[in-house]
């Protein structure tokens, strides 16, 4: 997650204000997780170190190209393995063999949930794409995997081992300035390509995930360290005249304002995030990062007063323990303190924030003393063969060695038998019968000929009137006996519209539609039905274009995208316009308890009543009438909640009925 601090040798002389910078950034991401109402976004603290990282390795890498004509790979990479995996280590055995405890009293068994493919992705540094390829949700704060803050992490070491490999490329070319602009522009071209994806409607979790649309911080932290003067880092040290230093100080106060505003302002998840606020703040950090560390800067001092300094040298281990084990106090406090107690409110809202707070700094300073810094100083084979032979060693040494094998002892096969005996799906998305409401879904679509086959266009001529022929513009027959001048006949009333059949129904839905399959199929039986999880309204949208261009698109369609994020009045607009003429849609809002979810209610409920041809499907009224309709997550229906959905989407078809039986202008 984090890069150690740099080496205070005189050939490489450590760098003022990134262990106070390490602070703060490790602050925002843990306030964020304990305290999420009061740093709403706090989650840009990632995007600080990925910038500290980018800069500070490109420097050492730098330096020692300038002190000996090369970068010696196999060293580098050692010592990243040095930093990082005694820690990493550490950290998985002990929450993972916790987390098999809790579950084995009773409580916290969804902790355990793909805890084998979580390991795996940890330890060998894929765990962003392993979250990707799982549906996980990193703004749905209430998922319990146990690892998913290894996600960054994992971007780092992907690209620490590009790394020097590019530089050493990038060392041909002629001038610093070559250097800066090549690593500049593909950040630059990064950190677009989020906002992209974003607006193309990927899903929110696969853009903060992906190391395409989120290496930027890194890549532009290397071209600053790359357009720097190979000299300006390193002994003597210049003295800053007056204004100078205030003018660093102006620079810097301004970057860290910026990031501060950004950190309490910005909505997880929400658009301005991916398009906007990522970017903003990689700048704000590469601001304050080149002024504090210009040489005798006053800011990078002030920076590093305790106790930044003393938490930005464990922010690593900090961040590492902190998610695990927030979680891992959630469930034992749910499970004993509070639930006896009737502390519930009042645990979530303290006890469980600060006693995680308490317990992740006790474990990331123990670590730091006794796993990280003997074995940078050490190596890992000789403090391994140390701590092996406890006879030679005595006091507080002894006590640290025999601790230390001992917790290996018992987490090593603890470990192992919670991999084997971890749930296959979270008790947390399972109805009263057990099952996974999204797989019961899922389970329906694939039963009723779901998937490539639904997606087929159906034949319906031996449905249509039989003098379809003569039917006018409108859609409706004409009546037998009347010319196509009856509608200026002012006694004459039209007949009403026919029924809305099923196989004219095409249902484009996210994960709440989909655990709702069963009850649509089973009210709707030719409905089409396309939904997945973790899919907002843009991708939505591009479904829908696709099969419209392909003559496929069903004249009526259910949406149901609201439940994954904000949604933009511009894809509502194109629905329209992707629905025809003669618009028929159903919206269906949403319910769960995220910040945005008003926010979209309120936006659909106003477009539904300003088109004649868009009624709106009261999903969030529904499901409050039906007290058990829920999983245990609070936003997935199970069978109760499923019909809920269905009679709330059979009501609002109603509607539209009625609401074309009105006048055009109506």
């Amino acid at each position: 997650m984090t890069t150690p601090p740099l080496s205070t040798s005189a050939a490489r002389p450590r760098l003022g204000g990134l262990d106070g910078l390490r602070a703060i950034a490790v602050g925002l991401v843990v306030v964020y997780h304990l305290f999420p109402a009061a740093l709403p976004g706090g989650f840009l603290g990632v995007d600080v170190f990925f910038v500290i990282s980018g800069f500070l390795i490109t420097t050492l890498l730098l330096a020692e190209h300038r002190e000996r004509g090369r970068i010696d790979l196999v060293a580098f990479w050692r010592r990243r393995a040095r930093r990082l995996l005694p820690a990493l280590a550490l950290v998985l055995l002990v929450c993972t063999s916790l987390a098999a405890l809790l579950s084995y009293i009773g409580g916290g068994t969804d902790l355990l949930v793909n805890v084998g493919s979580q390991l795996a992705g940890a330890s060998f540094f894929v765990a962003n794409w392993v979250f990707v390829a799982l549906g996980s949700d990193y703004f749905a704060q209430g998922d319990p995997e146990l690892f998913r803050n290894m996600w960054s992490l994992a971007i780092e070491e992907q690209f620490y081992v590009v790394l020097p490999l590019v530089l050493l490329l990038a060392l041909r070319m002629r001038s610093r300035a070559t250097r800066a602009v090549f690593f500049g522009v593909f950040g630059i071209a990064s950190a677009v390509w989020m906002a992209v994806l974003f607006l193309a409607g990927a899903p929110a979790t696969r853009v903060y995930f992906g190391t395409d649309s989120h290496v930027f911080g890194l890549l532009l932290g290397v071209a600053l360290a790359c357009a720097l003067r190979p000299g300006s880092l390193a002994a003597p040290v210049p003295v800053l005249r007056v204004w100078q230093q205030v003018a660093l100080l102006v620079v810097g106060a301004t970057g860290l304002s910026l990031l501060g505003y950004l950190a309490c302002t910005v909505r997880e998840g929400g658009p301005e995030s991916f398009t906007g606020a990522f970017q903003l703040a990689t700048v704000a950090v590469l601001v304050v990062v080149w002024a504090a560390t210009r040489p005798g800067a006053w800011l990078g001092r002030a920076l590093d007063v305790q106790p930044l300094r003393w938490i930005g040298e464990r922010s690593y281990g900090i961040y590492l323990w902190h998610w695990p084990l927030l979680l891992i106090v959630e469930a034992w406090v749910s499970a004993g303190v509070a639930g006896s107690a009737g502390l519930v409110g009042w645990a979530d809202d303290w006890l469980v924030p600060v006693l995680t707070l308490l317990l992740t700094l006790a474990c990331a300073a123990l670590s730091h003393r006794y796993i990280e810094q003997p074995i940078r100083a050490l190596g890992l084979r000789r403090a391994i063969r140390r701590a092996m032979r406890p006879a030679r060693l005595h006091g507080r040494s002894l006590a640290v060695g025999v601790g230390v094998l001992a917790v290996l002892v018992v987490t090593i096969p603890v470990t192992g038998v919670a991999i084997a005996t971890a749930p296959v799906q979270t008790a947390a998305r399972a109805d009263s019968d057990g099952a996974d409401a999204v797989a019961r879904g899922q389970a329906a679509l694939a039963g009723a000929g779901g998937g490539s086959d639904r997606a087929q266009a159906r034949d319906t001529s031996d449905r249509l009137p039989t003098d379809a022929a003569a039917t006018d513009t409108t859609g409706f027959d004409t009546p037998e006996g009347f010319s196509t001048e009856w509608a200026k006949d002012p006694v004459y009333t039209p007949p009403p519209p026919e029924p809305i059949e099923s196989w004219q129904i095409f249902a484009l839905g996210d994960s709440v539609m989909l655990a709702s399959a069963p009850e649509l199929v089973e009210a709707f039986p030719d409905i089409w039905i396309d939904a997945a999880v973790s899919r907002g309204l843009a991708a939505g949208i591009g479904i829908a274009e696709d099969l419209a261009a392909q003559g496929q698109l069903r004249e009526v369609l259910v949406v149901g995208l609201g439940t994954n994020g904000p949604i933009d009045e511009a894809d509502l607009e194109a629905l329209l316009r992707v629905a025809g003429d003669d618009p028929r849609i159903v919206l269906v809002n949403a319910y769960g308890d995220r910040w945005w979810i008003p926010e979209v209610n309120a936006q659909l409920e106003a477009f539904a009543e300003a088109h004649r041809g868009v009624t709106l499907a009261d999903w969030e009224a529904a499901i409050a009438e039906v007290p058990d309709g829920l999983a245990g997550d609070e936003i997935h229906p199970n069978p109760s909640g499923g019909t809920a959905y269905a009679e709330a989407v059979q009501e609002a078809l109603d509607e539209l009925i009625t609401r074309q039986e009105q006048p055009r202008n109506a």
